[in-house]
């Protein structure tokens, strides 16, 4: 159980180093020389920490983003009872929890071995939240199950999941990325199968985002680091512009952070923040899949014949930015639209996740586009806002109250609100 354990942190745990041996074995298979497989491997790697690095500056900005806006819509933290919270949750159910990812992704991959389903999910970080969610949502619907009932069920579910889910998404990958190298392994999936859907009936696929029309003067907006940082400033400094009006403690705060510095400069060097973010990301994605895709073929070739690897959803940023832009407006847009619906209907104070409503919305911003075309991203990113507030409503209040409701409020999202009224279904059913 150790050995699992250890494997489960630091090989599956651990994105950067399960990639890295992907990417070793795949380039041993191919019988490439020794300097091919290491510069391959550690450019992998490193690519791969160039998303991650970039992920983490856009993640950065939003945690100035997130406050800002709660504090001009006067947003408190929803108080969620008695439960047992993350730390307890780990300490009982964390070792089921790192079983079943690890029996989980061996499922996938005999599956894409033996079946027409040739998807490997590669998205390590995602396996254990998703895994998490589930296990607190089973707990709570079934009770105090045994280990092994538990880690069977997780794994035979997850293992499902993790096969279908890039099987789903794939037609539309195909049309993002003009091949069918890689697909798509992200709790987004839901999202952008709907965007994608939405798009299709409502958008206008030929009004392409990454083709927009602009006069002679405005054609430096067809740079999208600049239409990102000219999006994202308007946002940072409208609401730094009401902050600085405003005189409560929550205000205050935010102001102190930016120490000597004014705060409206402060929140529009925070928006330029973000976009370098997302330049780093596209970076990130253009050199990881240089080496991916072609050692994933060893694999393909000697292990599990035709495999597509799963990745995480940054992969499809390149291929349609201003998208990715147009998909987080329609979820900003959105999320502002629900808090008050929640909040004046059901009583519920939605906290919009901005890192969940940005990496969903802009997932599902793509998909849309490559439909329904700027409109088709619009509807995308305000459908991710609906998934995301509604389903953060019933996960939070319904599906998991006395397990881990904290963690759902900020590490659950669009593929686990779908189903996890599914997963509580099967649980009362079968234990």
């Amino acid at each position: 159980m150790d050995v699992i354990v250890w494997v489960a942190t630091n090989v599956f745990g651990e994105a950067a180093i399960l990639l890295g041996f992907i990417v070793l074995l795949g380039l041993i298979l191919q019988k490439k020389s020794v300097s091919q497989t290491i510069s391959g491997t550690f450019k992998a790697v490193i690519g791969f920490l160039i998303i991650s690095a970039g992920s983490g500056v856009i993640v950065n900005a939003l945690t100035v983003f997130e406050p800002l806006w709660k504090e001009v819509f006067n947003l408190s933290a929803e108080p969620l009872g008695n439960f047992m919270g993350q730390e307890s949750f780990n300490a009982k159910y964390g070792s089921a929890v790192t079983l079943a990812m690890t029996l989980g992704f061996i499922i996938n991959v005999l599956l894409a071995r033996f079946t027409k389903l040739k998807y490997i999910y590669l998205t390590g970080h995602m396996m254990f939240w998703t895994t998490t969610i589930f296990a607190g949502v089973v707990i709570q619907a079934a009770g105090d199950v045994s280990f092994g009932k538990l880690v069977i069920f997780l794994a035979v579910v997850m293992g499902l999941y993790w096969t279908i889910q890039p099987a789903l998404t794939q037609p539309f990958m195909r049309k993002i990325t003009g091949n069918d190298n890689i697909a798509l392994g992200h709790t987004s999936a839901s999202v952008a199968l709907l965007g994608a859907l939405a798009g299709k009936f409502l958008g206008n696929k030929e009004n392409d985002s990454e083709k927009i029309k602009l006069p002679k003067g405005l054609e430096f907006l067809r740079d999208s680091n600049v239409i990102t940082a000219l999006t994202m400033g308007l946002l940072f400094l409208v609401g730094a512009v009401i902050i600085s009006f405003k005189n409560t403690p929550g205000a205050q705060e935010l102001v102190a952070a930016a120490g000597d510095q004014n705060f409206i400069i402060y929140a529009i060097i925070q928006s330029f923040t973000f976009a370098a973010g997302i330049a780093v990301v596209l970076l990130g994605v253009r050199m990881f899949i240089g080496e991916m895709v072609p050692a994933f073929k060893g694999i393909a070739t000697k292990i599990v014949p035709g495999a597509k690897p799963a990745l995480d959803s940054p992969i499809v940023f390149p291929y349609a930015p201003n998208a990715v832009i147009l998909g987080f407006l329609g979820s900003f847009i959105g999320s502002l639209l629900w808090l008050v619906v929640l909040g004046n209907t059901v009583g519920y104070v939605f906290v919009p996740t901005m890192i969940v409503l940005f990496f969903h919305s802009a997932t599902a911003g793509v998909f849309g586009n490559a439909t329904g075309g700027v409109r088709g991203a619009l509807i995308a990113g305000f459908i991710t806002s609906t998934v995301v507030a509604w389903g953060q409503f019933v996960m939070v209040k319904l599906l998991l109250p006395d397990t881990v409701p904290d963690t759902a409020m900020w590490a659950a999202d669009s593929d686990m609100f779908i189903l996890g009224p599914i997963i509580r279904f099967l649980s009362q059913l079968l234990f």
